[in-house]
């Protein structure tokens, strides 16, 4: 009989909390008005970038959203983690998303993040250039 390793069960623990959090924020954007396109977008090949949720506003825009879940809000807090090489990787992989469509809709890169005390959308958290 072959027992799991801690890590092994430590990382389907953050996979599982990490998909609770996405679910959550889903949630949250399509109460606010917002509708899904797509989720966990994944540019092809190594190196690529991933989106967690494609939404569409209201108006139209297509709004690319990065989830982020953290226990506190220690070390700045789970906004704070997206820091450039993140921010470089989603933009790829919203280039790569919008080379798909054929017209280019405005669009935004959003932060949700999700921490013990709540939840935080933040429009607009960061651009493409």
């Amino acid at each position: 009989m072959e027992f799991p390793r801690k890590k092994d069960a430590a990382a389907a623990t953050t996979k599982q909390a990490g998909d609770a959090a996405e679910d959550r924020a889903l949630a949250h954007l399509v109460a606010s008005g917002l509708r899904l396109l797509a989720r966990n977008y994944r540019t092809p090949g190594r190196g690529g970038g991933e989106i967690d949720l494609v939404m569409r506003a209201t108006d139209g825009t297509v709004v690319f959203v990065e989830v982020r879940k953290r226990s506190s809000r220690s070390f700045g807090g789970a906004a704070a983690s997206v820091g450039h090489v993140k921010q470089r990787r989603i933009i790829f992989a919203a280039r790569h998303y919008l080379m798909r469509l054929a017209q280019q809709p405005p669009c935004r890169f959003d932060v949700v993040s999700v921490e013990a005390g709540g939840i935080e959308w933040l429009r607009g958290a960061f651009d493409a250039s």
